[in-house]
């Protein structure tokens, strides 16, 4: 990806051929071996480092001015810091071994038109100090960069990460291996959310065809001639979702006691089906093998009077420290549908599925250590008409409520 995104955007080529040690590394645009002067006067080299703004597999013009820097504070020759650049000092983690320790900003009135007038205009300000000191001191050292870069899972570059500087953050999420036993509604979303993540692979199960009521209540818009070809809704979703994901593994057959080994191999469940079937089945061998899963639940209700919809949202979670709550507090229903029978109708509430699905992607990044978990909740509801949100079923004690 990175030497295919260098060849096909003029400004990076141009960086490459004039000498510059260009990579493209997990959304960043970085330059090595600048040289510079620290604060002792001697000459060191660090990294350049930028954002990217992307389009495909080409850069477009700059829409961030800043730039990042793995060295220490550049000075001038006689060891005064370089202030004309002065932003903030951080503590960025860029990739594997390299942190970003400085931000500089140099604003033109106009920005910068493209990468290389940007890398080029902060590379000499950095330099010029150490040039002259030793006129030989130069960025552009011809030596080629390789890099061994694991095959990412996506398709194209991740720049939402890079840009909002939590790359280290998402590495939590790298290498799982991802099942979803249910692509309907709620299943359909979750594929959504952890498509966008960079887990390792991602498997569907579900033996049910994609019909024109389905894409009512699933994100994306089908076509007609989509829904004429009667697919699988793992085939389907596989599809759409392999423009970003690239391992994404469809099997269009429902789990039961025949297929449980592939569930086993898997790292995390997530389970959004009904209680038909082998449900029951499924979560006692999950909990057998050990495996965490989150189990996600809905009950709508017509209220005539009213012609109003009611209703709960569920997502339990059960894990190795916590599986109790799951039969002990019947959190988990094995019925058709939970609650009444409104929703089993094909009531279209794709809101609902993106909310229930969302419930259950933050509950497992939490586990992941993606976000913060100070209770461990293992069940969460939240009720439509009173827009209540609870928390139940907690691994660690409520922290004390802050006194007024």
């Amino acid at each position: 990806m990175s030497q295919q995104l260098i060849n096909r955007s003029p400004d990076l080529k141009r960086l490459r051929d004039e000498g510059y040690e260009v990579e493209v590394r997990a959304g960043y645009l970085m330059i090595h071996n600048v040289p510079y002067v620290n604060s002792r006067r001697e000459i060191a080299r660090g990294a350049l480092v930028s954002e990217l703004t992307l389009s495909g597999d080409k850069t477009r013009k700059p829409d961030n001015h800043l730039a990042l820097f793995t060295g220490d504070y550049p000075c001038n020759q006689d060891g005064s810091k370089i202030t004309q650049i002065e932003h903030q000092a951080i503590n960025s983690k860029i990739g594997d071994n390299l942190v970003a320790r400085f931000s500089f900003s140099n604003k033109p009135p106009e920005g910068y038109p493209d990468y290389y007038q940007k890398m080029v205009r902060y590379i000499t300000i950095l330099s010029n100090p150490a040039r002259s000191i030793d006129p030989t001191a130069s960025a552009q050292t011809f030596k080629t960069v390789t890099v061994a870069e694991g095959e990412s899972v996506f398709s194209y570059l991740d720049t939402a990460s890079s840009r909002a500087g939590i790359n280290a953050v998402s590495e939590k999420l790298k290498g799982w291996r991802i099942g979803i036993v249910g692509v309907g509604g709620t299943g359909s979303y979750v594929l959504d959310l952890v498509a966008k993540t960079p887990v390792n692979e991602i498997h569907l199960f579900d033996g049910d065809t994609f019909l024109q009521h389905n894409a009512f209540r699933a994100p994306g818009a089908p076509s007609m001639e989509v829904l004429d070809q009667h697919l699988k809704k793992v085939d389907y979703l596989a599809s759409i979702y392999s423009n970003m994901h690239k391992n994404i593994v469809p099997h269009p057959e429902y789990v039961d006691e025949t297929n449980l080994d592939q569930i086993f191999a898997l790292d995390f469940i997530f389970l959004c089906m009904d209680g038909r079937g082998s449900k029951k089945l499924l979560i006692e061998k999950l909990e057998e093998h050990g495996k965490p899963f989150i189990d996600v639940g809905m009950g709508v209700e017509l209220i005539d009077e009213r012609s109003s919809l009611i209703g709960i949202l569920r997502a339990t979670t059960s894990t190795n420290e916590k599986r109790d709550h799951v039969r002990g507090k019947n959190r988990i229903s094995f019925s058709a549908v939970e609650g009444h029978d409104d929703y089993a109708q094909n009531i279209q509430i794709a809101d609902l599925n993106a909310l229930n699905a969302s419930l259950a992607v933050i509950k497992w990044k939490k586990l992941c250590g993606f976000y913060m978990d100070v209770t461990g909740e293992h069940n969460t509801t939240y009720t439509i008409n009173d827009n209540l949100l609870t928390s139940e079923d907690l691994l660690h004690e409520e922290p004390p409520t802050p006194e007024a």
